[in-house]
């Protein structure tokens, strides 16, 4: 390890498997594996990474991730250990909120959900990081990240520290302008208050309806494609017969066709056929080309 990371006390690890940390369980070894512990561990790493002319890629929950099962020749910089909440300001009626990218988002949902805060309650029952939910604009029934985030304060090796505003950060359909190589430092969310049993009940609502219809319990990415416009991917996959299809151990779940699931020892190689084949259905069966939700790291 450099001597200056050494000092600093910067966990980092050489040949560090991914697939422990992705929530798939695939993913070959990474050149570097780092945990930072705040904002200036941070820098340091990406300032190592720059002299070293080393590419950086940001990992936060290791969902909606799919990753090579050959070695990554990367410094990649795991968010695990920011974490954190603090409120900045509030009233009768909302409250600001600054979320460390790192933390996790069931946590920071149930935490919210204690204090009777609402906005995000529709994203119950999706895993990963608040930094990574800000990166891909997750959402569900309706709602997405980006219509509670106000700024977010975004951290790379070119162009240092920033801090947007979230109508300067690029969202989209389960998309944002944040690329791998930037980490989320943290992200300030407002909410409306409301009372703790009606949010409840909201959360419960959400969260049976996809435990009903998603494998929730299972070894995925979340859905692997976007859904078009005006369309589900899910049905799409489902009218093409794909439901239960499986090469190797990824199979398309029983239960929702746009969620692919590792039955143990599943490759991304695997993975990255059965994506194909999926693709090529759908074209064929209705003129339409599905784009990937899930990212590729290789």
């Amino acid at each position: 390890m450099p001597i200056a990371l050494q000092g600093m006390g910067i966990e980092l690890r050489q040949d560090e498997p991914l697939r422990a940390h992705t929530s798939l369980g695939i993913g070959g070894p990474a050149r570097m594996f780092a945990l930072p512990r705040n904002e200036r561990e941070v820098q340091a790493l990406l300032q190592f990474a720059r002299d070293k002319d080393l590419r950086v890629l940001v990992l936060g929950g290791g969902t909606n991730l799919l990753v090579a099962d050959s070695p990554l020749d990367a410094l990649v910089l795991s968010t695990e250990a920011l974490r954190g909440t603090e409120t900045l300001q509030e009233d009768s009626e909302e409250v600001l909120l600054r979320v460390a990218g790192g933390h996790s988002l069931k946590s920071f949902l149930s935490w919210c959900l204690r204090r009777g805060l609402s906005g995000l309650e529709a994203l119950a029952g999706i895993p990963g990081t608040v930094g990574g939910a800000v990166k891909g604009n997750a959402g569900a029934f309706g709602v997405e990240v980006s219509q509670c985030l106000r700024k977010v304060c975004l951290l790379d090796a070119g162009e240092g520290l920033r801090h947007l505003q979230a109508q300067a950060v690029g969202f989209g359909y389960r998309r944002s302008g944040i690329s791998d190589e930037q980490v989320v430092l943290c992200a300030e969310f407002s909410l409306k208050r409301m009372p703790q049993r009606e949010l409840k009940e909201r959360f419960l609502r959400y969260f049976s309806q996809k435990e009903r219809t998603q494998p929730l319990g299972e070894r995925s990415a979340g859905c692997v494609f976007k859904n078009p416009p005006g369309a589900s991917a899910g049905e799409l996959l489902e009218a093409v017969g794909l439901k239960g299809y499986r090469i190797g151990d990824i199979q398309v779940s029983p239960r929702h066709a746009n969620f692919f699931i590792n039955l143990g020892k599943g490759r991304a190689e695997d993975f990255l056929r059965l994506i194909e084949e999926a693709k090529q259905r759908v074209l064929k069966s209705f003129a339409l080309e599905l784009q990937l939700e899930i990212r590729l790291w290789s």
